[in-house]
């Protein structure tokens, strides 16, 4: 019973070689679904050891995975980015898994790096996601954010996954403009409206209050309070282009 590692990139050449690589102990197949990069992606994993398949993913995370799921050719999938790795530790948990065929599937929890500096509280605290399932009867719903939807239960893997999350604040800012974008077109098509740029206000405030306070944001002292100052301005931003949506 094998296992069929799924990596969605793009123009990941610094970090698609050791993303395989962590994968090694538990991996068959290695499939990368590559969105036609421009850099060096598609030879660098082809060299170690990698399928890679040519597939446009235009914003739509959940069909691009839905791809990778069918390209699998072995009975356990295990989905991972191009900047997450799996530990020593964690690709022996899940090698142990697959080798006792468990009609189960698998939550991993990250633990959330900014420019390779652990962070541990506010947005970027650590988080689970379901990355290990059986092929049969897996699928992803959903544009941006998709949900795994899977036949069997969900339990949690003991060990972790590292994330290398956000290179510098230019990376970040780049991906919480991209994320907005994709959220306010998400929200709009599921039926939500604003209609008030002051409800546009308290929302940005209380994702603040709620990633500082409650998330403890204050504990990572000043990356903390400018990480949570970013989330807030990312909901700002959503529902500004929701707001301008909704009024079309």
């Amino acid at each position: 019973m094998g296992c069929s590692v799924l990596i969605l990139a793009k123009n990941e050449e610094n970090n698609i070689v050791d993303c395989i690589e962590s994968c090694r102990p538990f991996a068959s197949e290695v499939v990368v679904i590559d969105d036609f990069s421009s850099d060096k992606t598609q030879e660098l994993a082809e060299a170690h050891g990698a399928r890679v398949l040519k597939h446009a993913m235009n914003g739509n995370w959940g069909q691009q995975q839905n791809f990778a799921i069918e390209s699998a050719q072995n009975e356990w999938i295990f989905f991972i980015d191009a900047d997450e790795r799996c530990t020593p530790a964690l690709a022996a948990e899940i090698k142990e898994k697959i080798q006792a065929k468990p009609e189960k599937a698998y939550d991993v929890r990250r633990i959330n790096h900014f420019d390779r500096k652990l962070v541990r509280h506010g947005p970027l605290s650590p988080d689970w996601v379901c990355r290990l399932m059986p092929k049969k009867g897996s699928s992803v719903e959903g544009f941006v954010h998709p949900k795994i939807l899977c036949s069997v239960p969900v339990q949690k893997l003991q060990k972790d996954m590292i994330h290398f999350t956000y290179k510098d604040w230019d990376h970040y800012e780049r991906k919480m403009a991209q994320y907005s974008t994709l959220a306010a077109k998400k929200y709009f098509g599921e039926g939500k409206r604003v209609n008030s740029v002051l409800s546009v206000f308290f929302r940005s405030f209380f994702s603040f209050l709620k990633m500082y306070l409650l998330k403890r944001g204050f504990l990572d002292g000043k990356l903390g309070f400018l990480f949570s100052c970013g989330y807030a301005r990312y909901s700002f931003d959503k529902y500004v282009k929701l707001y301008f949506l909704s009024k079309k």
